[in-house]
């Protein structure tokens, strides 16, 4: 289900009162009711604009960013949401662990995991027109990842101005140990099996992202131009998800192993809910 792109809206009262609605519920771990109906003339930008509120106050909160995420940039997220165009978020340092941890599975509301490849950069990176091959010049490693998925918007009937709205539903990112060049394997060929509790659940190819991943990020740094943002080095980028999204629960023991087409073995990333 799309959404306006255009121009905003809604007035700054209205955008701030539901980046405070949404901030109480990521503290609380509550969901809010959709935003959409309440406000079927709201537009992305409007959606943008809720979530960059909702991040300055993270910052100023002494909240730093750790990176970006890049959501629904594959068919197969597209058709689990009915939501037919990608959206962005923010990483703060808070919302990134490491495989082999143990984690509170009440920390975040409707969680899910989905299966990723992340981008570190080693310098800026800047549209209007970045490419593909300005991706791979400023990575310094790509790294498996999953996503944990945090929903504060009730999940049914939700367009992309809900999702945006929630930071586009970001709950934390687990980052493999496994670093390895941009140029070590062909990025459209990176495989995934994705299992819990020793059972295969989802697997995917990492092209399922836009063709590949690395279009992602370009993307993301096109799409931030317009409001004078950039993608900063040291940051790293989710660039999507090529599964579904595969719920979790308490107990639940998820593990993913990655191995790229030509043999290379990306090595697997563990968590587990407690």
């Amino acid at each position: 289900m799309g959404a306006p792109t255009g121009a905003r809206t809604l007035d700054d009262d209205a955008v701030r009162g539901l980046a405070d609605e949404l901030a109480a519920a990521t503290s609380s771990g509550g969901t809010v009711p959709l935003i959409s109906e309440r406000h079927p003339e709201m537009t992305v930008e409007d959606a943008y604009a809720v979530q960059r509120i909702w991040a300055q106050r993270r910052l100023e909160a002494g909240g730093r960013i750790a990176g970006r995420k890049i959501g629904l940039t594959s068919k197969a997220m597209q058709d689990a949401t009915g939501i037919t165009e990608p959206d962005y978020g923010v990483i703060f340092e808070d919302q990134v662990v490491r495989s082999g941890d143990e984690l509170p599975w009440d920390r975040w509301s409707n969680v899910r995991i989905e299966v990723e490849l992340a981008f570190e950069l080693g310098r800026d990176l800047s549209g209007p027109d970045c490419s593909r091959e300005d991706v791979l010049e400023a990575t310094t490693a790509v790294i498996p990842a999953l996503e944990i998925l945090d929903s504060h918007i009730q999940l049914t009937g939700r367009t992309i101005v809900d999702t945006i709205s929630d930071n586009a539903a970001l709950g934390a990112m687990v980052l493999s140990d496994t670093r390895v060049a941009p140029d070590a394997f062909d990025l459209r060929w990176a495989g995934a099996m994705l299992s819990r509790n020793g059972t295969v659940e989802e697997s995917g190819v990492s092209g399922a992202v836009l063709g590949d991943p690395a279009l992602g990020v370009a993307w993301l740094a096109n799409r931030l131009a317009p409001h004078g943002e950039t993608l900063k080095a040291g940051e790293v980028i989710l660039s999507g998800s090529f599964t579904r999204p595969l719920w979790v629960e308490r107990g639940d023991d998820i593990r993913c192993a990655y191995r790229a087409a030509n043999g290379l073995d990306l090595g697997e990333i563990a968590c587990r809910f407690v």
